[in-house]
């Protein structure tokens, strides 16, 4: 969820105080993120390119192929596939009705090496069996 306010510390003030919601400022996107004590959470900004509201976000594995399907099914892309800086992207559109909303697509975890985990585990093996043997 992300919500566009007209005045983001009036609103981010009263969240608190209402509901004890804790705030993280990104100032580098002129953003803040938000975290209620039961999840999900979602984000704050000046209402700028859309209206004043909250905006409702739908999970998604490949964003350009959910557009695709939201076009050829009678809706509107009005925000392109964007980054979002080391979370991943996201995109905004309107249902055939003009109801908005966004899309978000997950950054891909980075890939751990377990190659040397693997080649640890081998070793182990072949100095269990060597020591068997010599016995």
């Amino acid at each position: 969820m992300e919500i566009h306010s007209n005045a983001p510390d009036k609103t981010k003030s009263f969240l608190k105080d209402v509901f004890g919601w804790k705030f993280e400022d990104m100032p580098q996107m002129n953003y803040s993120m938000f975290q209620p004590p039961s999840a999900p959470g979602g984000g704050l900004q000046q209402a700028e390119n859309l209206p004043a509201g909250v905006l409702d976000y739908v999970l998604t594995e490949d964003i350009e192929t959910t557009l695709r399907k939201v076009t050829s099914s009678g809706g509107a892309v009005t925000m392109p596939k964007q980054e979002i800086p080391g979370m991943g992207w996201f995109a905004v559109f309107q249902d055939p009705t003009g109801i908005t909303l966004a899309l978000y697509e997950a950054q891909a975890p980075p890939r751990s090496a377990r190659a040397p985990r693997k080649a640890a585990k081998k070793a182990a093996r072949r100095g269990k069996k060597a020591s068997r043997r010599s016995r």
